[in-house]
């Protein structure tokens, strides 16, 4: 378990690239199972959140996307794996990097940390797949790729 807490192999390669967004939240009671532990479910809107604040800062915004561009993304995979328990009350700093960049899809890599001691609580992944209008899946195009290769070795703006 120390291993995976300290950020092993798993997470590594994600966690090298830069920090594109990151925000603190503090755990609410809605978080959480009756014991007041983090329950399972509770990660993936946030992480989407931040996935989506991130995205429209760079001005790539998911509602109009399939006009403007022709395509739009949507998300075909989640995974989380829990560390550590987090519990009510506990601030928790998220920080979202770019994961694996793909032929027509490409993940968001999610650290989840304890502010109090550090501690990772968490790492997950979201992966989107670029779509045709009618949803059909197409081969990333290359603005979005450029841009998503940039991102991972220079940040979001």
């Amino acid at each position: 378990m120390s291993r995976q807490a300290t950020g092993g192999e798993a997470a590594s390669q994600p966690a090298r690239r830069p920090v594109l967004l990151s925000r603190t939240v503090m755990l609410g009671y809605a978080d959480t199972d009756p014991a007041g532990i983090l329950y399972y479910a509770a990660w993936f809107p946030k992480m989407e959140n931040l996935q989506s604040e991130f995205l429209f800062r760079q001005g790539m915004r998911q509602d109009t996307l399939k006009e403007t561009q022709g395509w739009w993304t949507v998300t075909r995979a989640t995974e989380c794996e829990y560390l550590v328990a987090a519990r009510l009350y506990d601030e928790i700093r998220i920080e979202l990097r770019i994961g694996e960049i793909r032929t027509s899809s490409f993940s968001f890599a999610f650290e989840m940390r304890r502010t109090s001691d550090e501690v990772l609580v968490a790492r997950a992944s979201l992966t989107l797949v670029a779509v045709s209008p009618d949803q059909s899946a197409v081969r990333m195009p290359d603005s979005l790729r450029e841009q998503l290769e940039a991102w991972a070795t220079t940040g979001g703006r």
